[in-house]
């Protein structure tokens, strides 16, 4: 939920920001980065294997633009949500444990779907599993690590789930390529070798549980106390009091969303159609892209938001998202125009980095400005508004390349994105130019 309470920084010299160095909240971060970004490269598989899943079934680009963002996105968030409440009612350690044995099993199951209706299903409730972890992760985080650390926690999580899922890029083509071996040699035997790809993802699943038995499960912060039916912690009533600040910064980050979106998962489908290229060396090279321009960005976005934060107080990280948006319109807009597949992927790499940019710090906002006792479930509710817009963006290139673009999905990609991220532009304009709005919404910490 796109929600704030007004809140006061501890200065740098605060009691808070001392003490001993919290190594079992790191160890357990650490740990649930990684398992965080094992359950992301499921994400980058899929989107390596669409052209084998589009084949198997027999669909159109519209269908599996919609397994990507309807079914990946739209649907997962939103169950995501009651499981969410509950991690801000009990154990989350334990909750933690159910969704990875969940996603384990699940992404197993999910590759023996004999149909695309129940493949579709089946990932939707696979994906559940993926959105739930991430907002009690960042509920934990805060407790795990306190005040002093909790910046440069999220900014690792983050960082390990982006290389989770650069490595489904990178990995997804040898690992389709080894299961397709192990199919033909006759060492396993009925199965299509896509199919067994996911199934061996999943085995990753097993020692990650296991490992889970050892991490922390520290107590709630201070927050905890407050009655859920307090002002300050009633989420209705917060949106009511700030919807002028919530619906800019939803316009804003929405944007931001489609535009990626229309692009990530649909984007191996696009360069192996337009230029015949080969599926490993696509993958190897998406995943790259993506952990460079992620890890990349992280430390930017912390450097430049220390920078302007001094100069331009609550204009700063909306300045950033508009600007970030801005930049990244015309690498949107030259992708359909590329002649190699080098000059597409470079532009891919710009639009990433740049968007990227722009997005990194939203975790450590909402963390700033929403109450303990409801943290997990406003970002379960932010996050399904914003995979509102996900989802958006890989049923509308796919609609647009089946209906417009000719099966043109590169053009596709840009005619979706390049209005999508005009928007983004505005919104956050708006918000830098009028900051107070955002004082009382989302986008200051």
């Amino acid at each position: 939920m796109a929600a704030a309470l007004p809140t006061t920084p501890l200065p740098p010299d605060a009691p808070a920001a001392r003490g001993p160095i919290p190594w079992p909240g790191i160890a357990s971060v650490l740990f649930l980065g990684v398992t965080a970004g094992t359950q992301m490269s499921d994400r980058g598989l899929q989107a390596v294997l669409s052209p084998a899943v589009q084949q198997a079934f027999g669909v159109s680009d519209a269908a599996i633009g919609a397994l990507h963002g309807v079914a990946g996105i739209l649907i997962a968030s939103a169950l995501a949500v009651p499981l969410a409440r509950l991690a801000d009612r009990f154990s989350r350690k334990r909750m933690l444990l159910v969704l990875i044995a969940a996603w384990t099993l699940l992404t197993g199951l999910s590759a023996l779907a004999p149909n695309f209706p129940l493949y579709f299903s089946a990932r939707a409730v696979l994906g559940v599993t993926e959105f739930a972890m991430i907002p009690v992760v960042y509920s934990l985080i805060p407790d795990l690590v306190g005040e002093r650390f909790r910046v440069g926690a999220n900014l690792s999580f983050a960082a390990l789930m982006a290389t989770g899922a650069s490595a489904g890029f990178y990995g997804g083509g040898a690992l389709l390529g080894w299961a397709q071996g192990l199919v033909a040699a006759g060492t396993v035997a009925g199965i299509e070798g896509w199919r067994l790809a996911m199934v061996l993802l999943s085995a990753c699943g097993l020692p990650l549980l296991l490992l889970g038995l050892f991490t922390w499960d520290p107590p709630r912060g201070a927050q905890q106390a407050q009655a859920v039916g307090e002002p300050q912690a009633s989420l209705a009533a917060f949106a009511r009091t700030h919807a002028r600040g919530i619906l800019l910064f939803l316009g804003a980050a929405g944007g931001l969303a489609i535009a990626v979106q229309a692009l990530t998962p649909m984007i191996a489908l696009a360069l192996v159609r337009r230029y015949t290229a080969d599926l490993t060396a696509v993958g190897h090279a998406l995943g790259t892209i993506l952990l460079v321009t992620n890890l990349g960005s992280l430390p930017a976005a912390g450097a430049i938001d220390r920078l302007l934060r001094r100069r331009l107080q609550a204009r700063a990280r909306p300045a950033v998202m508009a600007v970030g948006a801005a930049l990244s319109i015309p690498c949107a807009a030259a992708l359909g125009l590329a002649t190699s597949s080098s000059q597409a992927l470079a532009l891919v790499a710009a639009f990433l980095l740049l968007t990227c940019v722009a997005n990194a710090l939203i975790p450590t906002m909402l963390q700033d400005l929403l109450p303990s006792a409801l943290r997990a479930r406003c970002f379960a509710v932010y996050s399904f508004l914003i995979a509102a817009f996900c989802a958006l963006g890989p049923v509308l290139s796919g609609a647009v390349s089946d209906r417009l673009a000719g099966g043109n999905l590169l053009l596709a990609i840009g005619v979706v994105a390049v209005p999508a991220l005009a928007v983004a532009v505005l919104c956050a304009g708006l918000s830098a130019w009028r900051p107070a709005a955002l004082q009382q919404g989302l986008a200051v910490a």
